[in-house]
């Protein structure tokens, strides 16, 4: 049986329980979000549950007449709807139902925001309470194996990163992730509109991989995919609405010899990284060890400041000379800089941008301190 590992954001959502607001948990596919349901279900009374995978159950939501949500949801208290991204209209639905049925708490899960969040945003106004579950962070794993156990655990977390399946099934790794990262993960954005060309997807998603940790040109990936900048920039648009990718901006205040425009892109996970370029080798036969530290140690950051509502901005720096910083974070009126290397004697802090930024607090994670980062 799977180990059922508690997650972070469990204990927020519990306490929005009964407020009068429907609760909305984003994520990517097979990061959770059933078993987290199925845990909340313990703290709800008289639950209809409808997976709205199944033509009736997604069905029952598409008609948006009070009487016939009503008939629907009868004498039951509380009504979680998996997958709700494949209702039609179900931010009316939902708001029909919040606002004439005040005692009946609403859990809704999608595993794409490109098409609920449109959906609920408007009608849901003031309505709702939104939390984001992706693969398991560093700090759930902490807590819940100790940090001797999840220590040990780190080149495996490199090259095969958190998903739930991946967690418990150690040596199933490479094919529960080809099975993951092969069509699954993406179900909702080819679906989405008229993506008719699948292939250019994989194309864009593999030019990415092997990009991870450095700035992204879309005139270069438009030309080694074969398309234009325009399908591009929707393609990656589309990734990061389905929580596959992210992006990270470059910081500048307009100094002269800074870049203005430029972004990172790092995903969310390392395993469906390496498996869209096929590559499950272990650490000491890689030469991309750097670049799977980096956007280890960038996505589980992103994984903490939310899990911990630290509302941070985030960034990377540049200069036109080459110089370069791979994290910041912006707060308050505060600038963390981080320098993230394997190797710990790597000492490498920008005079560059310390010299634009004197004030800004300089820290280098290496795997003797990244516990602290992340956790």
């Amino acid at each position: 049986m799977p180990t059922f590992i508690p997650r972070q954001i469990t204990d927020n959502i519990l306490s929005r329980l009964h407020s009068g607001k429907a609760i909305i948990i984003f994520g990517p596919r097979q990061s959770g979000k059933t078993t987290l349901l199925n845990n909340l279900s313990k703290h709800l009374d008289k639950i209809l549950y409808l997976n709205c995978d199944d033509a009736q159950d997604r069905q029952a939501l598409e008609n948006q007449s009070l009487s016939h949500l009503k008939s629907v949801v009868g004498t039951y208290k509380s009504l979680l709807i998996d997958e709700a991204q494949r209702v039609s209209g179900i931010g009316l639905s939902l708001k029909i139902l919040v606002d004439n049925m005040p005692q009946l708490q609403i859990i809704a899960t999608s595993s794409s925001s490109f098409e609920l969040s449109n959906q609920v945003s408007e009608p849901l106004t003031g309505r709702k309470y939104e939390y984001l579950l992706l693969p398991i962070a560093f700090q759930e794993l902490l807590a819940h194996h100790g940090g001797f156990s999840e220590r040990k655990e780190l080149t495996r977390r490199l090259v095969f990163g958190a998903y739930p399946d991946i967690i418990n099934n150690p040596g199933q790794e490479t094919e529960l992730l080809n099975l993951l990262a092969g069509s699954y993960l993406f179900k909702d954005v080819f679906s989405f509109q008229d993506l008719r060309r699948p292939e250019l997807l994989k194309s864009i998603l593999r030019a990415l991989a092997l990009q991870i940790s450095s700035e992204v040109s879309y005139t270069e990936l438009a030309q080694l995919a074969g398309t234009n900048h325009v399908t591009i920039q929707r393609y990656i648009q589309l990734l990061e609405a389905a929580f596959i990718i992210f992006r990270l901006p470059n910081y500048s205040t307009n100094q002269r010899n800074e870049i203005k425009r430029s972004r990172k892109i790092y995903f969310w996970d390392n395993g469906v990284r390496n498996s869209l370029i096929n590559d499950f080798r272990d650490l000491e036969n890689r030469n991309d060890i750097g670049s799977l530290w980096e956007n280890y140690l960038v996505s589980e950051r992103l994984k903490y400041l939310r899990n911990n509502q630290l509302y941070r901005s985030s960034f990377f720096w540049r200069s036109l000379h080459q110089s370069e910083i791979d994290y910041l974070e912006l707060y308050e009126d505060k600038l963390d800089a981080y320098e993230m290397k394997w190797n710990p004697k790597r000492k490498a802090q920008s005079r560059a941008f310390s010299s634009l930024y004197p004030h800004a607090k300089f820290n280098l994670i290496h795997p003797d301190n990244y516990t602290s980062f992340l956790s």
